[in-house]
């Protein structure tokens, strides 16, 4: 995306966001200027980010598919779902059950205007425009109450979108109210950027400065140690293997892991259990 024909509706080309950064270093078109410029600054220190956000895919998929296949999770609640890309969500999920149903949030006007248009036939899935700091105004939006049944349990999913929310707006209460919501037996599933500390020196040293490119560009970026990480989860069961690398996480059969670089350590996930 290169002109402003393409631009959807209140949407300044020159502001960048994340979640057209995200979709540049997957390959994706529908970027501008300011948000290749963000993600080519920060490929600058960590050179393979594009493949750190193709694990972060991978990761996707397989939580979906564990949770749909092996533990009956027929519902999701995808917050921060990004520009629509190949093994969306909803794909995934109703490969393994066609009873699926998903709802994606985003507060980018494009990720709406894109989920839109792929979603208009598809029945099983749609798209709201809301904002993740806001957790409870998204617990009571009509689209939500009408696509998900609260009395049965939900798959929550908050693929790198908490490392965006600052310190000062309390990702912990956002991810607690979230889960507070949901039914027992219901699941959360995370991916976010970690600092690793001393355990991985140079992983953490570039850490620090992609968070430095990220908060002075896109405004937002907080690589967290893996206790906040899993302070999100306090009070839920997490399930095998934990906190890991995210290629680390329930690989398929015959997927081989790749080399351990410093972005490797640095982007994690997990999933819990309401029990």
């Amino acid at each position: 995306m290169t002109s402003q024909q393409g631009a959807a509706p209140d949407v300044d080309m020159n502001v960048p966001s994340v979640a057209r950064v995200y979709d540049f270093m997957l390959g994706g078109k529908d970027n501008f200027a300011a948000d290749r410029e963000v993600a080519e600054h920060a490929l600058k220190i960590t050179p393979d980010g594009p493949q750190a956000a193709q694990a972060n895919r991978a990761f996707l998929r397989r939580v979906v598919r564990f949770l749909v296949a092996e533990e009956g999770i027929c519902q999701f609640l995808d917050l921060g779902s990004g520009l629509p890309t190949q093994g969306n969500v909803h794909e995934v999920a109703t490969r393994h059950d066609p009873r699926a149903r998903v709802v994606y949030v985003d507060y980018d006007p494009i990720v709406l205007a894109h989920g839109r248009a792929l979603l208009a036939h598809a029945g099983t899935a749609t798209v709201i425009q809301a904002d993740v700091r806001s957790p409870q105004a998204i617990l009571e939006h009509p689209d939500v109450r009408k696509f998900l049944d609260f009395d049965r349990p939900i798959g929550l999913l908050l693929f790198a979108i908490l490392h965006h929310l600052r310190d000062d707006e309390d990702p912990k209460a956002v991810a607690a109210t979230l889960s507070e919501a949901l039914p027992s037996g219901s699941y959360v599933a995370i991916s976010h950027f970690r600092d690793p500390g001393e355990r991985h020196p140079d992983a953490s040293r570039k850490a620090q400065e992609v968070e430095r490119i990220f908060n002075q560009s896109l405004g937002t970026g907080r690589w967290r140690t893996d206790e906040e990480i899993l302070s999100f989860v306090e009070g839920l069961e997490v399930v095998e293997p934990g906190l890991v690398p995210l290629a680390e996480w329930r690989p398929e059969p015959g997927e081989g892991t790749p080399r351990q670089t410093d972005t490797y350590q640095t982007f994690v996930g997990l999933v819990a259990r309401k029990t």
